[in-house]
């Protein structure tokens, strides 16, 4: 994928979540049942990483229950970040540490917030189908990889939008904003977003969205070094909407 396209794709979404994400949080006020499986596993101690906290319904969930060690949110919407710090401004205590920071996955650099620091674990829920270039996405699998200590999980989730209707039928094509079909990756889907608070103007947001395979995110895993310890879909009425993985960081 060209930089002309990559820039272009990531300004899309980074406007579409500042113009709209008071919206979207309204929609985000709840863990999903995939997300709070997650919670159920026995890796989840000690210090984590949440890349792409958006408002901060997972760190709330965190500490409801019970968890000790620190959780850091990083976001690069500064509107869902100061959601997400309204919502959870009385959590941190003597048992769990919670702290924000605002960084664009897209930016290579964002990474060196983190240079001095190892984590136990690292979650990016509903982000990576957000990062477009299947190059700048093995390198974020690499990066996350760096970040965590030996045997430390990485636990995802992808969109699996193919499996809603509804959603397939909110497929625009790219030449509607000045983009080529040829000059995307195969699974890059432009999505048009209808929901608005009942106090604001109704206007249709567009996102960028890759669906991913299976295979891709094996292969993507593999070539940073993880190995899989689990995998299964959930979310929405069919429980199939998205894709669940943790990955684990070889010891």
């Amino acid at each position: 994928m060209n930089r002309d396209t990559i820039q272009k794709l990531s300004e899309l979404n980074r406007d579409f979540y500042e113009s709209f994400g008071k919206a979207f949080a309204a929609t985000r006020q709840r863990i999903q049942p995939g997300v709070r499986r997650f919670l159920d596993e026995d890796c989840f101690y000690g210090d984590w990483l949440d890349l792409g906290c958006g408002s901060g319904a997972l760190a709330a969930a965190w500490a409801e229950s019970g968890r000790t060690g620190s959780y850091t949110g990083v976001d690069f919407s500064q509107t869902l970040l100061e959601e997400a710090r309204q919502l959870n401004e009385n959590i941190s205590d003597s048992r769990m540490k919670l702290s924000y920071f605002q960084a664009d996955l897209s930016d290579s650099s964002w990474v060196r917030l983190f240079e001095n620091r190892k984590f136990d674990g690292i979650c990016a829920f509903a982000v990576l189908h957000h990062m477009p270039d299947a190059s700048a996405r093995s390198r974020i699998f690499q990066q996350v990889y760096s970040l965590l200590k030996p045997g430390g999980c990485f636990c995802y989730s992808v969109w699996q939008f193919q499996n809603s209707e509804k959603m397939m039928r909110r497929i625009l094509p790219w030449e509607s904003i000045g983009i080529q079909s040829a000059d995307v990756d195969p699974g890059d889907t432009l999505l048009d977003w209808r929901f608005s608070l009942p106090d604001a103007d109704k206007k249709i947001g567009l996102r960028y969205v890759h669906l991913f395979t299976e295979g891709e995110l094996q292969s993507l895993a593999e070539e940073a070094g993880f190995l899989l310890r689990k995998e299964y879909f959930s979310d929405g009425a069919s429980q199939n909407m998205a894709l669940y993985r943790v990955e684990q960081r070889k010891e």
